[in-house]
């Protein structure tokens, strides 16, 4: 799953939102901080993953 994420602004915000979607027990996550890319691989649903992202910060995480 591919999402973009907003208000991140550093490599902080990076490992917050890499740290909260991890411990979904997902398998693969990368965060693009130049791009605001998300990609998530693991068996969750897009909820938990926005969820996760949410609970990192003041971000927000869309389908992209």
């Amino acid at each position: 799953m591919d999402f973009t994420v907003t208000g991140m602004t550093c490599q902080h915000c990076v490992a917050s939102v890499t740290e909260e979607v991890s411990e979904l027990g997902v398998t693969e996550v990368d965060v693009d901080l130049a791009t605001g890319r998300l990609h998530v691989v693991g068996d969750v649903t897009p909820e938990q993953v926005q969820a996760a992202v949410a609970e990192a910060g003041s971000y927000t995480a869309q389908p992209a």
